[in-house]
């Protein structure tokens, strides 16, 4: 009996270390689904609201590791909302992407401090630094289009 004990461990123990293994190579598996959250641009000024995106929520380390990497595109009116615990120097890269990305940084306060345009063309890992407690990920060229720019604010409705 307890030779079969032994043995059930020990298979149960191997398939645990293979699970490991795949979620190593692959993290985007460990995600079961994302919350999602309108996400205004509004002008720092006047309040008029400049653009609407609706986003994915990366609230988890998983999440904010694998980020856009899993996506083959977006829309224009689509994005992805990185949640951090507190607002820090932060940088981010275009590990796997397959388009390019504007990279907005956002203080707690929903000002935006710092918007980058990004490209996995660029050098590989090339770090677009932000202060910021949000990150929002939008296609390239859409802070451009909408007029988003440092001071505007992001309200964001987790609905």
């Amino acid at each position: 009996m307890n030779r079969r004990l032994v043995g059930i461990a020990a298979g149960l123990a191997l398939i645990a270390l293979v699970a490991l293994g795949v979620a190593a190579a692959n993290p985007a598996l460990l995600i079961t689904g994302y919350e999602t959250a309108t996400v205004e641009a509004v002008d720092g000024e006047t309040g008029e609201t400049l653009a609407t995106v609706e986003a994915r929520v990366a609230d988890g380390f998983v999440k904010r590791y694998v980020g856009l990497s899993a996506t083959d595109e977006l829309g224009e009116g689509e994005g992805m909302l990185f949640v951090h615990g507190d607002a820090a120097e932060r940088a981010y890269v275009m590990r796997e992407m397959a388009f390019p990305l504007d990279i907005v940084f956002v203080a707690p306060n929903g000002t935006v401090t710092t918007i980058h345009e990004a490209a996995p063309e660029a050098p590989p890992y090339t770090r677009y630094r932000g202060t910021g407690r949000y990150v929002l990920e939008v296609p390239r060229g859409w802070s451009e289009r909408h007029g988003v720019e440092p001071g505007d604010r992001i309200v964001v409705d987790r609905g």
